[in-house]
């Protein structure tokens, strides 16, 4: 199923993308966060309710980010595709290297942003607005410990991130939080992909274009750190919980890697897309 968040008559529901509108899943769990605690029962009812229910029109509706609103940050992972490693180094000045370890960071819950919405560039602020398509998954289970050959079982589905980064800052701070969770900065959706319909996210095609122009084409199979690799280290000695939300990290081809380096400017449409996903657009407007 391809799970969503949307608006209708000034109401919050959760559905199923089917036929070209929405099925409603309210009948199901209130929200998405309670549709992922309810685990394979709260999953069959929705099957259920997408095969006798009507579609509403997608005009009709406004799809918001999968979960508005996470409990928890959102965890991401830095320069986990080789091409992009390399890019960063070299766009700040670095030895050019491969990290040995998953480099993780977060971005807050405030900085999620719907489809369609709009990203916030406020000029006095930053000069320095940067976009990252990445694979996106949240997780179905909470555990700790948990070794590779389990790590999928823990994962509900996939949804498309973008992580927008405001470069100037995070330089400024010398580290990634701030310059990450701006409002609006994480672009999340369309939609989750549950894990049963793509029970193999390791080689999917993802790009991201800004006005029409590709910046970034890759497969998530040259990540550095694999799916399976970033729960296992992730949950050593962590509890990880049903609803965290996990971003694997951008491929080559971010703004800062440009020469010269090349910055989102108000106006501007950025479109994230990865395979069997969807596309998730956005649009930068002066803050």
């Amino acid at each position: 199923m391809k799970l969503v968040t949307y608006e209708i008559e000034n109401t919050t529901r959760i559905g199923a993308l089917a036929d070209g509108g929405v099925v409603e899943l309210s009948a199901v769990a209130p929200d998405m966060l309670s549709l992922i605690e309810r685990g394979e029962a709260g999953l069959a009812e929705a099957r259920t309710a997408v095969e006798q229910g009507t579609p509403v029109p997608m005009d009709r509706v406004r799809l918001l980010a999968p979960i508005p609103r996470p409990r928890k940050n959102i965890v991401c992972l830095g320069m986990n595709y080789a091409a992009h490693a390399y890019e960063s180094c070299r766009a700040r000045g670095l030895p050019e290297k491969l990290p040995e370890h998953p480099v993780f960071f977060t971005k807050s819950p405030t900085s999620v942003n719907r489809p369609d919405g709009e990203i916030p560039l406020d000029a006095g602020l930053t000069s320095q607005l940067d976009w990252e398509v990445e694979l996106g998954f949240v997780l179905g289970r909470t555990g700790k410990n948990i070794s590779r050959e389990d790590a999928l079982g823990y994962v509900f589905g996939y949804t498309v991130i973008n992580d927008i980064s405001a470069r100037d800052l995070q330089n400024r701070h010398q580290q990634f939080f701030k310059g990450k969770s701006l409002d609006g900065s994480c672009p999340m959706g369309p939609c989750i992909v549950t894990a049963d319909e793509l029970p193999d996210a390791g080689d999917l095609a993802l790009s991201l274009r800004v006005n029409g122009q590709t910046m970034q084409d890759s497969r998530t199979r040259d990540l550095i750190f694999d799916i399976p690799a970033i729960i296992e280290v992730l949950s050593r000695g962590q509890t990880v919980e049903a609803g965290d939300i996990v971003s694997t990290g951008t491929p080559s081809g971010v703004g800062m890697g440009f020469d010269p380096q090349r910055w989102l400017q108000p106006g501007d449409v950025v479109e994230a897309e990865i395979e069997r996903i969807g596309v998730l657009r956005n649009t930068v407007a002066a803050a």
